[in-house]
């Protein structure tokens, strides 16, 4: 926690422990005291190994893995990586079907779960244990770049006729390995309850704000005026400006550095909105059906950024504003 001046600590105090919380119990024990200082590093990326058969041999490629992104490790992916289009998908059946057969042969192999294709064009589905275990896997992936969304206990991963073994393919089954690899392996079963209960309580109060899909609303995931307007409001709020790089459901936002891009993402993650970061570059979603006017999303990008300019993360405004707890 970075340290306040005596005037101001009582009144950031509570609204900080309360976010300090929030990210303790979502992230595995090792980064609870120290994700901080976590550096969004890479340790380079493994190579494929092949069975005898010829085949990918999933599970021999990674001894270790680089921190999560959720914890403030590198992104697996440099940009998204997204689902074909309808269009494409119906184009090529074949190729199709073989990348999706390959991606859940990959999970099969790195997890314990089972796997196979959705029913939606263009996702896998993987079943998870519990609801809780879908969503935790549904943030840690999407800001790992890769897009996931959850139906239930179904986790959907993306599928495409172009993707290929040692770039698309390898990139969903290594943010599934990952995930799967300190969900497993570094969260005890207490603090799995935990989360749940967590995430059920923020939905309680207002669901994940996630980015719109082409499947859901072809309009909304495009829809420019909606991301406009959003930009608009944040740079008003914050001063902050957008990126040109966009995505369909996705809206960028230019961050001074690294650091407070990775600090305002977790922030938002955990305030119930979902995000990401591509360099300096933090996505926010745009879903016209869960945040029709992308108010809980301005509310919350506004209310973490005065936080952050407040405790040092981001330089001073002339005027900074008062900051409200979170809800």
């Amino acid at each position: 926690m970075p340290d306040l001046p005596t005037a101001d600590l009582s009144r950031h105090q509570e609204p900080f422990e309360a976010l300090d919380l929030r990210l303790r119990t979502i992230l595995p024990p090792a980064y609870q005291d120290s994700y901080e200082d976590v550096k969004p590093v890479s340790m380079g990326s493994a190579g494929l190994k092949f069975a005898q058969d010829g085949k990918v041999a999933w599970d021999e490629i990674w001894g270790s893995f680089c921190d999560l992104a959720m914890a403030g490790g590198p992104p697996h992916k440099g940009t998204l990586l997204e689902p074909a289009t309808p269009a494409a998908l119906a184009a090529q059946p074949a190729p199709s079907r073989q990348v999706a057969q390959e991606i859940c042969r990959g999970i099969r192999m790195v997890t314990y779960l089972a796997v196979e294709p959705f029913p939606a064009p263009g996702w896998i589905g993987v079943d998870c244990d519990t609801w809780g275990m879908a969503e935790w896997f549904l943030r840690a992936i999407v800001m790992e770049n890769v897009s996931a969304r959850c139906e239930g206990t179904m986790l959907c991963l993306p599928v495409g006729p172009a993707y290929r073994l040692e770039k698309e393919i390898k990139n969903v089954i290594t943010a599934v390995a990952k995930a799967f690899h300190y969900w497993d392996g570094h969260i005890p079963p207490s603090q799995k309850k935990t989360i749940a209960d967590l995430f059920r309580e923020m939905a309680s109060h207002s669901p994940l704000i996630q980015p719109a899909f082409l499947r859901h609303n072809s309009p909304d995931a495009l829809d420019c005026t909606l991301h406009n307007q959003i930009a608009a409001a944040i740079h008003h709020s914050t001063g902050l400006g957008h990126s040109s790089h966009q995505y369909p459901g996705w809206l960028g936002i230019e961050c001074p550095d690294v650091s407070s891009a990775v600090w305002i993402m977790r922030a938002l993650v955990a305030s119930n909105v979902l995000a990401r970061r591509e360099a300096t570059v933090l996505f926010v979603p745009v879903n016209k059906m869960l945040d029709p006017e992308g108010e809980r999303t301005v509310q919350a990008v506004h209310r973490i950024h005065r936080f952050a300019t407040e405790v040092g993360i981001l330089p001073k405004n002339a005027s900074p504003t008062e900051l409200q707890g979170f809800h």
